[in-house]
């Protein structure tokens, strides 16, 4: 009887070797670029819940659910360094037009952040932000929002920097002044909390009043605070123009004095006249990187940026927030004074009017209005046309008319600076725009093609068409280098035991297809996303599933609330 009994077990640990090993997920044959740099290779990847669980050779496993990726990329899910779907996630969670394109992770906080908020700071997001979307402000610190989106579900993960703007509208206003000592401890405290609530570190964006006020003194204060809990400094620089060097000089000192690691958002030498500073740029990274600081780069894959008519105006009209820079627009006097300097070139502000080559290259694209939505595409000059009235005047009457500072495009870079960028080795990529759909409210602006095509106009043009950067190095700048640079833990990678955030494509078919004549048109050629084990997009088509999470800074520090 018991040799019987142990001839069973036997034979059952037998059939039970035997067995092949069960995923919910199996990639099978998939060429694989895991997010290192290395070579691609040709193997598997299975996926258990919300991690990958093994990676290479698993012919003799199953999957409850298995795709062949032959042909395909197996990669890491790409991340959106400069995002701008804080609002855009709040109508609709899909997120479709990065998703499209494999982004897994949305990182905001240029400046501007969703939290922590107060009255001020709610009226200055809703005058800047997405007119056509209507929400009501649920959360009050930023680790509320993040959480707020996620548990209204959302299909990518969702990080932030805290805004730099943010806390100085929170405390000082719109105000040309400098913070008292009160209200820069209150900054700071709004610091600490957003770091250990899970910020990335601090944002700012130095072009925009008020913004432009702070000193650099005041960003060294904020950024020790960060710091301490390694965090990082990110920033749209003062100048990416006439004085980029001096503001590149800037971003340095602030990395070296708070002993922060800092990355320069949209990295550009805007206006024909400052084409050429590219190499100086490189050179006083470089100096700055070899003499220990820790300092890197984004991008986005267009000659043109995006911003508002704010940027053509200097900083002191707009002082005090919106109502107080349209009432002085309706000045004569002002008036007459602002078109002397929006046209005159200047190193005190940066002044994107003077920056284009022409009033064409200036495409007007975000009206809150309803009764001036039939200009957007328009160029400036269209419109200055059509009213019979100056280029500047026109700008000046539509920040006026349209209660808003206006959706702008404007064509600042050369083709060659850009290819140039993609090759700096501390360079990532970001859309800095929202992620939307063409359809609902989302048709009733326009909006820059980045939006759309960002990340497959990298792929398709830039890396199979033109050859600029191989596949490998592009997939390592879309994930393992900004999830590496931001201290994100478990992303960005294609390892046993990260999250399972993957995404397949084809290599040969991979193609944006949004222009700025129509830019909403989502990109092509890409298959399958996963977001923390979830299908997300299934045959090129949205699933509807909405498995998105908050991704969380170093600093954090678990709540102890129940």
């Amino acid at each position: 009887m018991k040799s019987t009994l142990t001839a069973l077990i036997i034979g059952f640990l037998l059939a039970s070797c035997s067995q092949p090993q069960t995923f919910d997920v199996l990639i099978k044959n998939g060429q694989i670029i895991d997010g290192s740099g290395q070579p691609s290779y040709v193997g598997d990847i299975a996926i258990n819940a919300d991690t990958i669980a093994a990676i290479g050779n698993l012919k003799n496993a199953k999957g409850r659910q298995e795709i062949d990726a032959t042909g395909l990329v197996v990669a890491p899910g790409f991340i959106n360094m400069l995002s701008w779907a804080t609002e855009s996630l709040i109508e609709d969670g899909k997120s479709q037009s990065d998703i499209r394109q494999g982004v897994t992770l949305e990182v905001f906080g240029e400046g501007w952040s969703m939290g922590p908020v107060t009255d001020a700071s709610i009226k200055a997001i809703r005058e800047i932000g997405y007119g056509n979307i209507v929400y009501d402000f649920e959360w009050e610190t930023l680790g509320e929002y993040l959480e707020f989106l996620t548990k209204k579900g959302v299909s990518p993960n969702v990080a932030s920097f805290v805004g730099a703007t943010t806390l100085r509208i929170n405390t000082v206003g719109f105000e040309d002044r400098a913070p008292t000592d009160e209200e820069m401890e209150q900054m700071k405290s709004m610091v600490k909390k957003a770091m250990e609530e899970g910020a990335l570190g601090i944002g700012s964006s130095l072009i925009y009043a008020p913004a432009f006020y702070a000193s650099t003194e005041e960003l060294i204060e904020l950024c020790k605070v960060a710091s301490a809990y390694d965090g990082m400094y990110i920033s749209h620089m003062r100048s990416e123009g006439n004085q980029l060097l001096k503001s590149l000089d800037e971003l340095i000192r602030i990395a070296d004095e708070a002993n922060i690691r800092a990355e320069v958002y949209h990295l550009k030498m805007a206006g024909k006249d400052n084409w050429n500073k590219f190499d100086a740029v490189v050179s006083k990274i470089d100096s700055a990187r070899a003499a220990g600081l820790d300092i890197t780069t984004d991008m986005y894959t267009y000659t043109a940026g995006g911003t508002g008519l704010n940027a053509t105006m200097p900083p002191w009209v707009q002082e005090g927030g919106y109502e107080k820079w349209a009432e002085r627009l309706q000045d004569p006097k002002i008036r007459k004074q602002l078109i002397k300097e929006m046209t005159t070139p200047t190193n005190e502000w940066e002044n994107f009017m003077m920056a284009v080559e022409s009033y064409d290259d200036m495409l007007l694209v975000g009206f809150k209005s309803d009764s001036l939505k039939y200009l957007t595409g328009k160029s400036l000059a269209e419109v200055a046309e059509m009213r019979k009235t100056s280029p500047e005047e026109t700008a000046m009457n539509l920040v006026i008319q349209d209660g808003s500072r206006v959706g702008t495009i404007f064509f600042l870079m050369s083709e060659e600076n850009v290819k140039k960028q993609l090759a700096l080795p501390y360079m990532s990529f970001g859309s800095d725009e929202e992620s939307s759909a063409p359809e609902g409210v989302f048709l009733e602006a326009s909006n820059h093609p980045r939006a759309y095509g960002n990340v497959a106009r990298l792929l398709g043009k830039y890396v199979r068409d033109e050859k600029v950067i191989s596949l490998e190095e592009a997939i390592y700048k879309l994930t393992t280098l900004p999830a590496t640079n931001l201290k994100i833990k478990k992303r960005g990678a294609l390892k046993t035991g990260y999250f399972s955030d993957v995404a397949l494509f084809n290599p040969k078919t991979i193609q944006d297809h949004a222009t700025f004549e129509k830019p909403q048109q989502f990109s092509t050629g890409m298959l399958h996303v996963f977001v923390n084990g979830v299908q997300v997009l299934k045959d090129g088509e949205h699933t509807g599933a909405l498995p998105g999470q908050v991704v969380r800074g170093p600093g954090y520090i678990k709540s102890k609330k129940p």
